[in-house]
């Protein structure tokens, strides 16, 4: 059973930091690459970040660059989302999700995503 587990939201000040952390298992970690999501009430969703653990390479829209940081453990399964400087903007459900590696990574994040996780909450305060 292909599982993909968000954890580590919260609430937090502007200014702060949070980890999420996404535990993957079911499929096979290597071929795919890991995104994280986010969607704020009366938005749409919108892909912040991805990483292609096969080949390093990473993603992060421009709302979250230079203070958001992806990282994978392989040995874990897992990938992680370091966000510093948090804003008020960030407050969001949280999701991380699997495509299949070997394409461009925004083509695969926009269009081929085929797990997603549950959500965990990020709310940052003012």
């Amino acid at each position: 059973e292909v599982q993909l587990q968000a954890s580590g939201g919260g609430l937090v000040q502007a200014g702060g930091s949070l980890r999420l952390s996404c535990a993957a298992s079911g499929f096979t970690f290597d071929d795919y690459v890991i995104g994280w999501f986010r969607q704020a009430p009366g938005k749409e969703r919108e892909g912040i970040s991805c990483i292609s653990s096969s080949v390093g390479s990473t993603y992060y829209a421009d709302s979250v660059k230079g203070r958001f940081t992806i990282s994978s453990d392989n040995a874990k399964n897992t990938v992680y989302l370091q966000m510093n400087s948090l804003k008020p903007e960030d407050t969001a459900v949280y999701y991380c999700a699997a495509g299949p590696d070997g394409y461009p990574i925004i083509a695969t994040m926009t269009y081929g995503m085929h797990y997603w996780g549950k959500g965990t909450q990020v709310t940052v305060s003012s």
